[in-house]
């Protein structure tokens, strides 16, 4: 049969869903190769998606506005060839993946409805008695919270074809802490007292002149994985001053020289990625992910640089293999980078595969802060505004004090994996190679 399934991509490591913004072909339309097919977004990035083959736009599976989990076929292009008749896409295949090793057909029986409660190593079905279709997250999440298949049934789905989302689920469970549904059982109870109850935000009031804004889809998402973030990793905050006179001094004669020749802007941002990456190979056990109980060391070093869009949400674009890169080729990609992140032109591959990330408070005007963890990364370096102070300064002939221009450095680290020695040491290395900067070359 020459269908092809289109699927949602993989948009990084931390994004498990993608919302539809718009279909940009319609059902019957001719599809050439790499035409785009729809608009999507993610709290990272709007991207569109472009189809791999040749063909007819067969079949839309979700509609504009839908949020659909990574991997999840979205559409059906003909290819040509022979007609397969009306069966339905990945769905069916699944079902009848499904249905094949069953005994029996029939499910109706009570007897036959208990024994289909789940246990804590049984995976629950991927449909109920209706038909209705269970993602692989809705039933892990159901499964770590104890929701039976019962329980499952009776949710009501926001999604396409009456699918239950993971944020329906999510809505249940909070309802059904709060009392307003039936408990799953007994079990679940007495495991929901054993430990701490969520902490509920508290009731605002709004008064007659208050204005009341709607958070944006952006806005929305990324708080989500900030919450996430910080329920996830165990975060502890070190600081550090460095001396960056040297390299002020440098920027101010190489700026000049280098707009001329290449058109280009000098930033300090290549010089901070640069010590970085130097610093992230110095320590390798910076450069890591966990899952679970298991340490992935990352071979790579990919620095992500948090960049801020015109709406004032925030975006990580990557600089993939930093530590190969020379400070021409990283001014060169920072900038690229960075001005496409304004224009809201990134690829989904540039904000995916990051070990590490840096955010510029400085940019703002702020001295420091204590930046949150972009999972899965285990760090992340702040840099706070680069200002004259007076600090003393040692020399052979005693101490002296000089105006210099000094920058405070913010590193939040999983104290699980990377604790106060191990992040101390590291942060002082960075610091160490902006102070002994090369201001002999050229760039």
């Amino acid at each position: 049969m020459a269908k092809f399934e289109l699927k949602m991509p993989k948009l990084g490591e931390s994004i498990t869903e993608a919302t539809i913004t718009k279909w940009m072909k319609n059902v019957g339309d001719r599809i050439e190769l790499d035409d785009a097919i729809l608009e999507i977004a993610t709290d990272k990035v709007d991207s569109e998606i472009p189809s791999p083959v040749e063909g007819v736009l067969k079949e839309r599976l979700f509609n504009e506005g839908d949020v659909v989990e990574v991997e999840t076929v979205i559409a059906i292009i003909d290819m040509g060839g022979e007609e397969s008749g009306n069966s339905s896409p990945a769905e069916e295949k699944e079902e009848k993946k499904e249905e094949a090793p069953t005994p029996a057909k029939s499910d109706d029986s009570p007897k036959a409805e208990t024994k289909e409660e789940p246990k804590r190593d049984e995976p629950l079905k991927s449909r109920d008695s209706s038909g209705r279709f269970y993602s692989p997250l809705v039933r892990t999440i159901a499964k770590e919270e104890n929701i039976s298949f019962e329980e499952l049934e009776k949710i009501p789905g926001s999604g396409h074809q009456n699918r239950v989302t993971r944020q329906d689920v999510m809505d249940y469970l909070k309802k059904r802490e709060a009392g307003e549904t039936a408990p799953a059982a007994p079990a679940k109870k007495a495991e929901a007292s054993a430990s701490a109850p969520a902490p509920k935000a508290p009731p605002v009031h709004v008064g007659a002149s208050d204005q009341v804004i709607e958070m944006s889809r952006m806005r929305k998402l990324i708080a989500d994985h900030m919450v996430m973030s910080e329920s996830t990793s165990v975060h502890i905050t070190l600081f550090a001053e460095a001396d960056m006179t040297n390299i002020v001094n440098w920027r101010n004669k190489q700026k000049t020289i280098l707009e001329k020749r290449e058109g280009e802007k000098l930033t300090f941002t290549p010089v901070f990625i640069e010590a970085i990456a130097k610093a992230l190979r110095d320590f390798p056990m910076v450069n890591i992910s966990t899952e679970g109980g298991k340490i992935i060391v990352r071979k790579n070093v990919n620095v992500g640089m948090a960049a801020a869009t015109p709406d004032g949400n925030l975006i990580v674009p990557v600089i993939k293999n930093a530590d190969h890169k020379s400070l021409l080729g990283l001014t060169k990609e920072v900038n690229d980078l960075a001005n496409r992140s304004r224009a809201s032109q990134l690829k989904p591959d540039e904000i995916q595969g990051g070990t590490f990330t840096l955010t510029n408070f400085g940019t703002f005007g702020a001295i420091g802060g204590t930046p949150i963890i972009n999972q899965p990364q285990v760090a992340i370096l702040g840099v706070g505004i680069i200002q004259k102070k007076p600090v003393v300064i040692e020399t052979p002939q005693g101490d002296t004090i000089g105006i210099r221009h000094m920058m405070m450095l913010s590193l939040s680290c999983d104290h699980r994996v990377v604790d106060g020695a191990l992040g101390s040491i590291f942060l002082k290395r960075v610091a160490e190679y902006l102070e002994k900067f090369d201001t002999s070359q050229t760039i």
